[in-house]
């Protein structure tokens, strides 16, 4: 039987999917529905091209 060796990943996407969920939650968390507008608004990403919207 052949063992297989393991393969070192260098990015853990699941991982850091999860810290990040867990960073907005404690950041969301008790806003009022008007505070959580304009955290989203502060922290969505830019486009480079403002124009499209």
């Amino acid at each position: 039987m052949k063992t297989k060796d393991k393969v070192v990943k260098e990015f853990d996407t699941v991982k850091t999917f999860r810290e990040i969920k867990t960073k907005i939650s404690k950041d969301i968390k008790g806003m009022t529905f008007e505070e959580l507008q304009a955290y989203l608004d502060k922290t969505k990403l830019k486009t480079e091209n403002a124009e499209l919207r």
